[in-house]
C-alpha cells in the first residue's frame, strides 16, 4: 500500500518533517494500565467496549446517568415499559444490579455518578455537559487513569451531555490518553458518526482510528451483556442488536489528540482540499 498523497497531505508533508507513521493508531502498554470507560447509561460501556474491557480486567466504568427521579414517573416511561418494568418496580435498583453483575463478569469496577437521565425530566431540566463536568473531573482525578474512553455522544441527549462533559474535562485534565468509542446503535444512524468526527476535527481535536487490543473471543462480552436482562429485548426491538453484535467486526476506537506539528492548517475548513 502506497502512502496517500493528495493536495492537502502534500502541503503538510512539505511544511513539516515527515512523521513516523509506524506508531499511528497504536496504544502503548503504559496507556493501557488503568483504563476508565465513561458510560452514559448502565449498559453503554459494555455495548461499546465490552471486548476491550474483557481483555483488561481491573478497569473502571464510570456511569453518568444513574440517578433516581423524584417522584418516580407514574406510569413508567415508554422505555421502561418496553423494558418490562411496572409502576411499583424500583427501576434503578434493578438496573444497578444488572450493571454490577455485568462488570463483575469482566472483572471491572463500577462508579455511578447519580445524574438523572432525560427520560425522567421535563425538557427544561435536562442535564447538560456543564452540569456533569465538575463531578466527572473529580471522579477521574481520584481514579488517576492512564487512558479515558468516552462516547462520541450521538443522538441521545444523555450521550451528548456525557461527551460534552468529557471534552470539558479533557481540556482541563490533559494527562491521560483520550479515546472515543462508538455509541452502539446510534452510530448506525446515517451521517451521525461522520458528523461527530468532523466536528472534533474542525475543533482541533483530531480523532484518529486507534487499534486498542480487545478480546478476540466475544464470549465474556456476551456473558456480561446477558446480565442486562431488562434492556436487551428493547435494544433488540429497536436496533436488531443480536445480528450486529454477532457480525465479525472489531470494536472501533478513535484517539483524541492534536494534529502532528505543521499539519494544523488541514483543520481549516477554507483550506480543505482532496485527501
Amino acid at each position: 500500500m502506497r502512502r496517500p498523497v493528495g493536495r492537502g497531505m502534500l502541503l503538510a508533508m512539505t511544511t513539516a518533517p515527515e512523521p513516523d507513521m509506524r506508531g499511528w493508531g497504536r496504544a502503548t502498554p503504559a496507556e493501557l494500565e488503568r483504563l476508565v470507560v465513561v458510560s452514559p447509561h448502565l449498559d453503554d460501556a459494555v455495548l461499546g467496549c465490552g471486548r476491550l474491557l474483557a481483555l483488561h480486567p481491573g478497569s473502571t466504568v464510570v456511569t453518568v446517568f444513574t440517578g433516581r427521579p423524584t417522584p418516580p414517573p407514574d406510569p413508567p416511561t415508554p422505555w421502561d415499559t418496553q423494558c418490562g418494568f411496572g409502576p411499583d418496580d424500583d427501576v434503578l435498583a434493578a438496573r444497578e444490579a444488572e450493571d454490577a453483575a455485568a462488570l463483575a463478569v469482566l472483572g471491572c469496577t463500577p462508579e455511578w455518578l447519580g445524574f438523572v437521565e432525560y427520560q425522567y425530566l421535563p425538557r427544561e431540566r435536562w442535564i447538560d455537559g456543564d452540569a456533569v463536568a465538575d463531578t466527572l473531573e473529580a471522579t477521574l482525578r481520584a481514579l488517576d487513569p492512564t487512558a479515558v474512553l468516552v462516547p462520541f455522544g450521538l443522538a441521545n441527549p444523555d450521550h451528548v451531555a456525557t461527551h460534552d462533559a468529557a471534552m470539558r474535562v479533557r481540556a482541563r485534565f490533559g494527562d491521560p490518553a483520550w479515546f472515543c468509542y462508538q455509541d452502539l446503535g446510534y452510530h448506525y444512524i446515517p451521517g451521525l458518526l461522520a458528523r461527530a468526527v468532523a466536528r472534533l476535527f474542525l475543533s482541533g481535536v483530531w480523532p484518529t482510528p486507534a487499534a486498542l487490543p480487545s478480546d478476540p473471543d466475544p464470549t465474556r462480552r456476551d456473558r456480561a451483556l446477558a446480565c442486562y436482562r431488562s434492556q436487551l429485548p428493547a435494544l433488540e426491538a429497536d436496533w436488531g442488536l443480536a445480528a450486529k453484535l454477532a457480525a465479525p467486526a472489531v470494536e472501533q476506537y478513535w484517539r483524541l489528540a492534536p494534529p502532528p506539528a505543521g499539519w494544523e492548517h488541514l483543520g481549516d475548513p477554507a483550506g480543505l482540499g482532496p485527501a
